[in-house]
């Protein structure tokens, strides 16, 4: 597989549509370890809002679609993670606008693209036990398998597998953000909501792409 198509990013946001909505308990009970316990209910709200917009989308502008279903989840769960995910989607369809299909450098460009998006909107950076320590490795994956020339899957797979890595390694970070910040040290030893999303969100695309190829 060379290039996804309009239809198959349509395909991938009811995937995660789905997903979000099948881990909504197990999001809120982790997020009320340390934060407010919203984060399920906000996932399947921005999930649900983006899946409904696309598929009534009827232009060929991919990006254009994942920016203005990025608007329509921001609008649907304006909480700091709604937020947050939103600004991803715009700014990594933003890096995509006018694109009818994405090839692997395109797909390397909108990851990199939606993980710079959450680090200029919510101030955070790498090893601050927040949902970058995933989406960061991940993106680098990318664009790394990009550079190789690896082929979709292939490059899925291992951006998976970053992002995994990077969620597993926040169980021995302190929180610097949110409410998490708080409870310093006894956040050390406990999983990320934030990463553990970004992780869901990464290794979700890398299913589909299995899913999906040939």
């Amino acid at each position: 597989m060379e290039n996804l198509s309009l239809d198959n990013i349509k395909g991938f946001l009811t995937k995660m549509n789905g997903v979000a909505a099948a881990n909504k308990d197990y999001l809120i009970d982790l997020d009320s370890r340390m934060g407010d316990g919203d984060l399920g209910l906000t996932m399947a709200a921005v999930f649900s809002a983006m899946d409904e917009f696309a598929s009534t989308y009827s232009e060929d502008d991919i990006g254009g679609m994942l920016m203005k279903g990025g608007m329509a989840m921001a609008k649907a769960a304006p909480s700091t993670m709604g937020t947050l995910m939103a600004t991803g989607f715009m700014r990594g369809g933003k890096a995509v606008k006018g694109s009818t299909s994405l090839g692997i450098s395109d797909v390397a460009a909108f990851w990199t693209a939606f993980v710079e998006g959450i680090i200029d909107r919510g101030k955070a950076k790498a090893g601050e036990k927040t949902i970058i320590d995933a989406l960061l490795p991940a993106a680098e994956a990318w664009q790394e398998g990009a550079s190789d020339g690896a082929d979709m899957v292939s490059a899925g797979v291992l951006a998976a597998k970053a992002a995994a890595e990077g969620l597993e390694k926040t169980m021995d970070m302190v929180a610097q953000h949110g409410r998490a910040a708080y409870y310093q040290e006894k956040s050390r030893e406990l999983q990320d909501p934030g990463a553990t999303i970004g992780s869901i969100l990464i290794s979700s695309f890398s299913e589909y792409l299995s899913e999906i190829d040939g």
